[in-house]
């Protein structure tokens, strides 16, 4: 690819590393891509009290702005509008494109200053809040937040997703200019190679015995139920399997009070975290909230099977049978029965298993980095689609 002239690109977004969630984490890898093709990138965000801390060093191309405790989930804080900030900082160091990230107020006040001073301003539609809402007793909101959401991004020049499953599901919905944009996957951290059998030990599993599992919020939106009556059904067939449930939210102390069995790491990161992918065997993700879902990536380059709804990235990278299972989205009725199947056939397992990792280590973050700087800087026409090979848009 021919370099790039130089750029200053400002990033706006609720959530940043440290922060531990997808957004975070993709917002991380094309920031510091970005600024590994030459590019200065400064980020302006809300000051999380967890990670900003006094003992925590300033970072001059970080701008903190003021936020309030976001009500459905715990540990982030949604920005506040901060139109005077982005103005003086924008006048100062004018950039040359704005990436707004999230839809809230922050995002809103920074759209609007975008546009008063003639600055090129693009959206990414990472988080659906509107399939959020029926998960936190707030589905009689839904058409206010389409409507917003809509408004919203259809006042930026374009809005970057991650599919094109959704590009084709927001368009129906009015929404205008949608650019598809994927994800990557670190293939040197995310590998098979990283199987412990000490910490497969301390799960009291031994080699030949099966281990379930979870990685992400422990949230209602995750369908965490689901995730708990597949390993239930997958024991009546393997009675020495366990669950591992890999992260934190609100459900964790209702779900360990309930299902003692289950094992529950909390929070983890880095090689850890990888550890305890490639120390299992079956990834059980029955998530129906995902924009993408980058955790589908990590397990597969683990060389686990996963199962999971056809959409998002499970949709875009797994050929059911044999990287990966796919199951019609919603039906959690042939879920259960298709990770019972995996459970009574080792055969399958087995095969899945030494496919997944195939299907996704081309799928890197440099490569993503790339269009995502082409697509802001107009250099490329912005409609690249994430298609894994032998599947074809709509199909």
């Amino acid at each position: 690819m021919t370099a790039l002239a130089r750029r200053h690109f400002s990033v706006v977004a609720e959530t940043y590393p440290p922060e531990i969630n997808g957004v975070a984490l993709t917002l991380g890898r094309l920031v510091s891509g970005l600024r590994a093709h030459g590019h200065a990138v400064s980020v302006i965000r809300p000051r999380q009290h967890a990670a900003d801390d006094a003992d925590r060093p300033a970072d001059p191309t970080v701008t903190l702005v003021r936020g309030v405790p976001l009500p459905m989930y715990a540990g982030l804080q949604l920005g506040l509008p901060a139109s005077r900030v982005l103005r003086d900082h924008w006048s100062k160091h004018r950039p040359d494109v704005v990436y707004v990230a999230t839809e809230g107020l922050l995002g809103y006040s920074a759209v609007r200053v975008a546009r008063e001073l003639g600055l090129a301003v693009f959206s990414g539609f990472h988080t659906d809040f509107r399939n959020y809402a029926k998960h936190y007793h707030a589905a009689p909101l839904e058409p206010i937040l389409r409507r917003y959401l809509r408004h919203f991004h259809n006042r930026t020049q374009g809005t970057l997703v991650p599919t094109a499953d959704l590009r084709k599901r927001l368009d129906a919905l009015g929404f205008e200019n949608l650019h598809v944009l994927g994800r990557g996957v670190d293939t040197q951290l995310f590998r098979p190679e990283r199987r412990s059998a000490a910490l497969r030990e301390t799960w009291g599993a031994s080699d030949d015995e099966l281990v379930v599992l979870h990685v992400g919020r422990i949230a209602p939106e995750k369908n965490l139920p689901l995730v708990v009556e597949a390993y239930r059904a997958m024991r009546r067939f393997c009675p020495s399997l366990r669950l591992v449930m890999v992260g934190d939210g609100p459900s964790r102390a209702a779900l360990q009070r309930d299902h003692p069995d289950v094992i529950f790491t909390g929070r983890l990161t880095g090689e850890l975290l990888a550890a305890h992918y490639a120390s299992a065997d079956v990834f059980v993700f029955p998530s129906e909230t995902e924009t993408y879902g980058n955790v589908i990536l990590e397990a597969m380059a683990s060389g686990l099977a996963v199962i999971a709804y056809d959409y998002a990235a499970a949709g875009v990278h797994i050929r059911h049978g044999e990287t990966g299972i796919l199951v019609p989205f919603g039906d959690s009725r042939p879920f259960v029965a298709e990770a019972t199947t995996l459970a009574r056939l080792p055969r399958l397992l087995s095969r899945i298993r030494r496919h997944a990792r195939n299907a996704v280590v081309r799928v890197d973050w440099e490569r993503v980095v790339q269009q995502f700087e082409l697509i802001l800087t107009g250099a490329q026409e912005p409609d690249v689609a994430e298609l894994a090979p032998g599947r074809r848009e709509g199909s």
